[in-house]
């Protein structure tokens, strides 16, 4: 379809619709939306110039409107959604968006269960070093761009690609990056067959002169790519250099990065990649550091809300921190998450020292009774781990700082619980 020259967006603090909008209005496009709440993404909109309606209500949507963007957070009976289509306005979700814009672009999708973000900021930092001029859109805001959207030339795109609800088959990139599969979803995938059957797909997508970059011996890798046409690229053998960032998964990300680069770009020097990585400043909320509390404590933040994410977090900053007790005050996401993952929640968080679990983030979905941070409090500790439940943000905020500077403090999750680290840290 022919993108329109006025477009609202619903949810537009959400981290891919901001980075969306930043994309439509350096195409000249106007551009405005609404989200339920202020947060960094909504003020970083502002300091670009782009409307921000705080609270979603029909009349925000302006009567020059064409076209209604929405985040696919946002229900059918959102009034701003009922409003466009009682108005006869066309809509699209965010990735429906993002593959109409991105026909005919240079498209670079990267994908995975695991270290997208950090791949794709990695991979947008390399070609911008390089004087390649990608345009990216990037799930977190990067330090080194100082945003979710790097703008660059509109033939070279890099975008976050989500395996949620068959979100990246709306993609057609001529290069595909996975970082790796694991179970996610389990609200969307039932079985870890049907997530492999997603991937499957969107590498079957990939033309036969086209790539797909991936860990050909990685779990679940080798039955995805049965029967593709494209290259296979092994982003293994990728050299890379001393990192700011901490654990063997971001070497892992950062080999996949390297590796698309050089797919893109074959006489890519070198020395271009590894100073790129080397001098990557990282994500917001990918283990962040965000001061100290008073006690002297030091206060680190990270998205990990997936067990695996989880534990090798807490791995790494074991290595890093070896004289460091590690407290970790963790949000769980979703309620069919933490049901699905009850087990592996529980290893994950029994490895830390101790563990502060808040009440279960439940975003798009009903509560469900049958789960509770409590019940994971209570299954932590039974397997030897120190771990208890609180009904509040206040009151973890108020026994993380009573931690003293012998203590290595992580607030984890991928709801708000970020809103604690700042509030503790100075």
């Amino acid at each position: 379809m022919k993108i329109p020259q006025n477009i609202y967006m619903t949810g537009i603090g959400g981290i891919g619709m901001s980075a969306l909008a930043q994309l439509l209005a350096q195409k000249g496009i106007s551009v405005a939306g609404s989200d339920r709440d202020e947060s960094p993404t909504t003020a970083l909109l502002g300091e670009k110039g782009i409307l921000v309606d705080i609270g979603q209500r029909a009349e925000n949507i302006p009567t020059d409107v064409r076209l209604l963007i929405y985040s696919d957070a946002i229900p059918e009976s959102n009034l701003e959604r009922m409003k466009a289509r009682e108005r006869g306005i066309p809509e699209l979700s965010y990735f429906e968006a993002l593959g109409e814009i991105s026909k005919g672009m240079r498209t670079i999708a990267v994908a995975g269960t695991h270290g997208k973000t950090t791949t794709t900021g990695m991979l947008a930092k390399i070609l911008q070093v390089a004087g390649k001029r990608p345009t990216a859109i990037i799930g977190s805001i990067v330090r080194d761009f100082g945003s979710n959207f790097l703008a660059g030339d509109p033939d070279l795109f890099v975008v976050e690609a989500c395996e949620y609800r068959d979100h990246l088959l709306k993609l057609d990139p001529e290069i595909l990056v996975i970082t790796n599969i694991e179970l996610d979803h389990t609200d969307y995938f039932p079985t870890l067959d049907a997530l492999v059957e997603t991937f499957r797909t969107a590498a079957h997508k990939v033309s036969h002169d086209g790539y797909i970059v991936t860990n050909p011996a990685g779990p679940n890798i080798a039955r995805m790519l049965a029967g593709a046409a494209a290259h296979i690229v092994d982003y293994t053998q990728e050299e890379v250099p001393e990192l700011a960032q901490i654990g063997e998964f971001n070497r892992e990300n950062a080999r996949a990065a390297a590796a698309a680069a050089r797919v893109a770009f074959p006489r890519l020097e070198q020395g271009t990649i590894d100073h790129a990585l080397a001098n990557f400043k990282g994500s917001w909320r990918r283990f962040e550091y965000k001061g100290e509390t008073p006690e002297g404590a030091l206060v680190y933040d990270d998205y990990a809300h997936h067990p695996t994410a989880i534990s090798k977090t807490i791995e790494a900053a074991r290595q890093k921190f070896p004289d460091k007790k590690i407290v970790v005050a963790f949000h769980p996401h979703l309620y069919s998450r933490t049901k699905s993952f009850l087990a592996e929640f529980a290893v994950a968080l029994a490895s830390a020292d101790r563990s502060l679990i808040a009440p279960i983030y439940a975003a798009r979905e009903v509560p469900d009774p049958s789960v509770s941070s409590r019940i994971l409090a209570l299954r932590t500790c039974e397997i030897g781990g120190d771990s208890i439940a609180y009904d509040s943000f206040d009151e973890i905020r108020d026994e993380l700082l009573t931690c003293g500077d012998d203590t290595l403090i992580i607030t984890m999750g991928a709801g708000d619980i970020y809103k604690v680290a700042e509030q503790i840290a100075d």
